[in-house]
């Protein structure tokens, strides 16, 4: 279905790109997940709804995709920093858990918010803790080459045998070392060496391997191992938030490039903080929100998914509940458009009746996405073919080719905006068809008060009904 080419904006060059797949059809990506220490906010919620959109456009697209995402559950130290207690041993003392417990729980709280999200399944989710093997492996690969080096069981990565080091986040290895804080690493060559495996006796999630007893990786290192494992040493695009830049995925580059002598990834793209209320989230202001925190001011994840749309992934993005409110409403809006088509239609099968207004937002709707998806434009081209459908000028065939647009094309790259969770099931078609013969019969009588009941009823129930010359039709709002 691709009518322009693809262009993504890359981190690493700091411009747009057009997209050429490694294989011919097919595109392999690897999405940062989450450490699942606590369960994510709606801020962490932004990165992962991106990652689901951009696979969504490649199918569109007719592209074949291999979507990996995984969960770290040992090694992402407090603050990202070199030193520090594990988030996941520090929520686990907190809380007085097993850290693995701390893991599951989390873990199926997280697939819990996604499937409320409408993301679609990656095709695999690797734990950290599953892929010891791999990572002691590569960190064999690269002490033997000369860009790692041990000190007793710990081992550390010379960035200094890496040309290319900062490239990704525009860091300087010089600068990094002069802003070091004073009390640095004293086993380290250099300060802004980062460590691959860590020795700390202490540790709950601990291995022993050829480093020796009581280890764990570095946070860096999982991605490159899992990443391998599942799509090769070279593939298409890696994702993540703004805050993985660096040191995250700078050191993901190093350590994979050094380890296999190659091209580690084609394309890096991250999506900026989503802010709230003008400013970060905080626990200290309250909020730091989750999907039931929506819920239990009304809104359904469906609403938040479609904010979420509504802005330019790279773009600074501000959440409040008044712009929560605007989002369902555009949502409900849409939802009451197919709707509006599906009766228009009724019988009909879209045929190749000529339809400019239908042409023009197709086109719109593909140029927008392959212009580094530019959401905002294509939700855009949806609502002036929903104005042009409001002026009642299509035909039944006209209305089923834009019916069929979509539901195939729109909701696929967007989600199933009319999700039942979000609906109101609260009356039958079954009773909605009774209550409209109440009415017709309630109207032949000249019962008018009785006629204005259950049209109040159907109202409030969120029906809309239409006296056209074909007879009475009705949708849901």
């Amino acid at each position: 279905m691709q009518l322009v080419k693809l262009h993504l904006y890359d981190t690493r060059s700091r411009q747009k790109q057009a997209f050429v797949p490694l294989e011919e059809g097919k595109v392999g990506m690897y999405h940062c997940g989450p450490t699942v220490y606590q369960r994510p906010h709606i801020g962490n919620y932004r990165a992962f709804l991106f990652a689901d959109l951009l696979r969504r456009v490649f199918e569109v697209l007719g592209y074949e995709v291999k979507q990996i995402m995984n969960l770290t559950d040992v090694g992402h130290l407090l603050a990202d920093a070199e030193e520090g207690e594990d988030k996941l041993e520090a929520q686990a003392r907190k809380d007085n858990l097993d850290p693995w417990q701390i893991v599951d729980s989390v873990s199926k709280q997280f697939f819990a918010d996604l499937n409320e999200l409408g993301v679609q399944p990656a095709h695999a989710y690797p734990r950290a803790t599953e892929y010891i093997d791999e990572m002691v492996e590569m960190i064999e690969v690269l002490i033997d080459k000369g860009h790692a080096y041990k000190v007793g069981s710990n081992v550390y990565f010379d960035v200094h045998s890496f040309a290319k080091y900062g490239d990704l986040s525009g860091n300087n290895i010089a600068d990094l070392e002069a802003g070091a804080r004073l009390e640095i690493n004293v086993e380290k060559r250099h300060p802004a060496d980062f460590a691959l495996w860590k020795t700390d006796e202490k540790h709950l999630m601990k291995w022993d391997t050829v480093f020796g007893e009581h280890g764990f990786p570095g946070w860096h290192i999982e991605c490159s191992a899992m990443s391998r494992k599942f799509l090769g040493d070279h593939f298409d695009i890696h994702t993540g938030g703004e805050d993985n830049v660096f040191p995250h995925h700078e050191c993901e580059i190093a350590q994979s490039e050094c380890a296999h002598n190659g091209n580690f990834v084609n394309h890096w793209m991250h999506t900026k903080f989503l802010q709230v209320d003008g400013g970060k989230m905080s626990k200290s202001l309250g909020n730091v929100y989750s999907l039931d925190d929506l819920g239990a001011r009304g809104f359904c994840a469906l609403d938040f998914r479609f904010l979420m749309m509504r802005g330019h992934y790279r773009s600074s993005l501000n959440f409040t509940f008044e712009a929560l409110q605007g989002a369902a409403e555009g949502r409900k809006n849409l939802c009451g458009f197919i709707n509006r088509l599906q009766s228009a239609a009724g019988e009909a099968t879209a045929d190749n009746t000529p339809c400019a207004a239908l042409q023009a937002a197709k086109q719109d709707f593909i140029a927008a996405l392959c212009d580094d998806l530019n959401t905002s434009s294509a939700i855009a081209a949806v609502f002036t073919l929903r104005s042009e459908f409001m002026k009642g000028e299509f035909s039944p065939a006209q209305s089923a080719a834009a019916l069929e647009f979509m539901r195939n094309t729109v909701q696929q790259v967007f989600g199933d905006f009319t999700d039942e969770q979000c609906a109101d099931d609260s009356i039958s078609d079954a009773d909605v068809d009774d209550l409209i013969e109440q009415r017709t019969q309630a109207r032949a009588d000249k019962d008018w008060s009785k006629a204005d009941e259950v049209r109040d009823q159907l109202s409030a129930a969120g029906i809309v009904v239409e006296d056209t010359a074909d007879g009475i039709k009705w949708h849901r709002a």
